[in-house]
């Protein structure tokens, strides 16, 4: 049984919301749009449309299916760039989840630097399962900058990846096999710029009615700089 708890919000800087989120039929996405006079909002809403419309009814879904889908919206984002050429430039990140009881998987599928995190019970350390497309983590992963550093760095929000910005676009996708008692965690940056991994596990574990909101709050709390998007799937 998935119990899925989501929420979103514009936080306490942003005059707009370009954040954006999908849940439908073990389906689970967000996404972070970006791009001036409201065009990201535009890029991740057309990403999570193109989503939904290309996975539904669909029998079965593999992680495939899932890199297909956001391909498609790379498709659909630059030809509605080509007819609005204000919007040059604009894209989104794009995290997807679904996870399948009936084979035992969670498949998944991302470009950006939105995450996917997995706390399994009985672990103490929340795993990240996605890798940042951006450029200090390719500077972090080289050894050039800590961690620390990158949070600091005057280009971290620089993405090496985005939906609707190439045409040529690298999916990364995975699967894992699934245990009762994991607790899924799909969010945009306005959470991790915020609330550090051991109190996003924390907040996981210990919040009792809404574990999404819960997170969003200690994002606004410690600032709220950014949009913030949070949808958490427990297995129960």
């Amino acid at each position: 049984m998935q119990q899925v708890y989501k929420a979103t919000d514009v936080g306490l800087v942003r005059k707009g919301n370009e954040d954006n989120l999908l849940v439908f039929d073990k389906v689970y996405a967000v996404a972070d749009g970006m791009g001036g006079e409201a065009a990201g909002e535009v890029a991740s809403q057309l990403l999570v449309n193109t989503v939904q419309e290309k996975l539904a009814g669909r029998e079965q879904i593999r992680e495939e299916n899932l890199c297909q889908a956001i391909q498609d919206a790379n498709m659909v984002i630059r030809h509605y760039v080509g007819e609005h050429p204000g919007c040059e430039g604009m894209g989104t990140t794009a995290t997807l989840l679904h996870i399948d009881e009936q084979d035992g998987q969670a498949y998944w599928a991302h470009v950006g630097d939105s995450r996917l995190y997995l706390l399994r019970s009985g672990t103490e350390a929340l795993a990240q399962i996605t890798r940042d497309h951006s450029y200090v983590e390719d500077l972090v992963r080289e050894g050039t900058i800590t961690p620390e550093e990158a949070k600091k760095h005057p280009q971290r929000n620089m993405l090496t990846r985005a939906v609707g910005v190439m045409e040529n676009l690298e999916v990364d996708s995975g699967r894992l096999t699934i245990q009762d008692g994991d607790i899924f965690l799909l969010a945009t940056d306005g959470l991790m710029k915020h609330v550090e991994d051991e109190a996003i596990t924390r907040i996981l574990r210990e919040a009792v009615d809404n574990p999404a909101q819960a997170l969003l709050n200690a994002a606004l709390a410690a600032g709220g700089t950014d949009n913030i998007t949070v949808v958490v799937v427990s297995l129960a």
